[in-house]
């Protein structure tokens, strides 16, 4: 194939992939089953709560699940927090003997937040002691901020999650607390905050429909990725990873979330997906700390790429699986591709005439193929608009199927981003500021 020809098929190639992994999500999406729910009290609950400058939002989250899940133990993790994160904690603590304190300290904290779960991990070890049953404690990872559906342990612990004995992991759904706030920016003008607005409501259409579809497509190839927010784990699984990994959750990664989950399911674990329960967050009405977050996402993502060997010789991963993990481990890269093939064309077409004019000659084609490219995410925002916002007008479901085509255009932007960072050796964890922290609110965590 002639060099130009190659530049002109390629994008199409990862276009055609795109094509077929969204008709995948959207299958699974609508032949999706109720999940029937079970018995919590026949499990232990331990909550895990990584935590760095987080005293705008700890005490209500702590409350708020022992509240909703008295039975449940709390382990809130500081991480070497600058600020009343801490002692916050401490305080309730000092009143419910359910409610523990990790408290990690430089040069040891800090270094990511695999690191911090590991150091709970290690605490809830020491207080079970080796006559504990193992076998009936779960794990969960709860953000600083998060707030879990009161009916998430229910369906957590039926026969589709953790009442099957093969169960590793369970990821239950995300949804964004704030997708009703007219004033997300409450320092802003109109136009501010109508954006501001949007960009929270594109965070909340990708995880509830778009995430959620393909979640359930991996549901069915057996390559369900776990979260970092709403992971629910069995402590005899982390048991096992950790004895041959010497620690549950990578300590270098920024998926540690995911990476989990990989680990569980090369250990012989299943591990799955739950839509009909889920865990808030507040969605992100700043540009800037939105693509920080993505592009630690993204990085993260290229460092699976050193789990292809493991999972393409793993005998508890189907070809299907392998397939779907290899596609998401190199996403990241084939935007970095697109962008770079892109800007190659435009030279081609503004400096060989040649070549320009067999691209020229097949702008149909690309004219068809980029708008097939659309189509997806047009058709989410009624989906979106019907399930979840049924009080909003079919006009705004297509004005939402809009937005999230221009919306996904930020994987670019976050790509390029996490793919210089990893070449610059930049691989630390910076937390993402909350929406109550400001400028001048006090320390907020930074990367070193």
């Amino acid at each position: 194939m002639a060099p130009h020809l190659f530049l002109y098929v390629f994008p199409f190639l990862l276009l055609g992939g795109f094509l077929v992994y969204w008709a995948g999500s959207r299958h699974a999406y609508f032949r999706r089953q109720p999940t029937e729910q079970g018995d919590p009290t026949a499990w232990d609950w331990h909550f895990f709560v990584p935590c760095r400058d987080e005293e705008a939002v700890i005490a209500t989250t702590v409350d708020r699940l022992r509240t909703d899940f008295p039975a449940s133990h709390v382990w809130v993790i500081d991480d070497a927090s600058d600020d009343r994160t801490g002692e916050i904690v401490a305080a309730l603590a000092a009143e419910d003997p359910r409610i523990r304190l990790v408290t990690r300290r430089r040069p040891e904290a800090r270094i990511g937040k695999g690191a911090a779960l590991n150091a709970a991990y290690d605490a809830l070890d020491a207080q079970l002691g080796e006559d504990a049953d193992r076998s009936r404690a779960v794990v969960c990872v709860v953000d600083a901020d998060g707030r879990l559906s009161p009916d998430a342990l229910a369906y957590v612990s039926g026969p589709d999650g953790f009442g099957d004995p093969e169960m590793g992991g369970v990821q239950i759904g995300v949804r964004m607390r704030n997708v009703d706030d007219e004033r997300p920016r409450p320092d802003r003008g109109r136009v501010v905050n109508a954006y501001a607005r949007l960009l929270i409501r594109m965070q909340d259409a990708e995880f509830a429909v778009s995430n959620t579809g393909m979640q359930l497509l991996r549901c069915r190839t057996g390559s369900v990725g776990l979260g970092g927010n709403g992971q629910f784990t069995r402590l005899s699984a982390l048991d096992r990873i950790a004895a041959a990994e010497r620690r549950p959750w990578k300590q270098d990664a920024l998926l540690e979330d995911y990476e989990l989950g990989l680990h569980m399911r090369l250990a012989g674990y299943r591990v799955t997906h739950i839509a009909d329960t889920w865990v808030t967050q507040e969605a992100l009405p700043y540009t800037r700390r939105f693509l920080t977050q993505r592009t630690r996402w993204a990085q993260g993502n290229i460092q699976c790429v050193r789990y292809a060997t493991r999972i393409v010789g793993s005998r508890h991963y189907r070809a299907q699986g392998v397939m779907e993990s290899l596609y998401t481990f190199f996403q990241p890269i084939a935007h970095l591709a697109v962008l770079v093939l892109t800007v190659v064309l435009v030279s081609v077409l503004v400096t060989g005439f040649a070549a320009g004019a067999v691209l020229f000659a097949a702008w149909p084609l690309a004219l068809a193929l980029g708008t097939l490219s659309i189509v997806p995410f047009l058709l989410w925002g009624p989906v979106y608009r019907r399930e979840f916002a049924p009080d909003r007008s079919r006009a705004a479901g297509v004005l939402w199927g809009i937005t999230l085509w221009l919306y996904a255009y930020h994987l670019f932007i976050v790509s390029a981003r996490g793919s210089v960072r990893l070449v610059r050796g930049r691989t630390g964890w910076a937390k993402t500021r909350r929406n109550a922290e400001t400028a001048v609110a006090g320390p907020t965590a930074t990367e070193s």
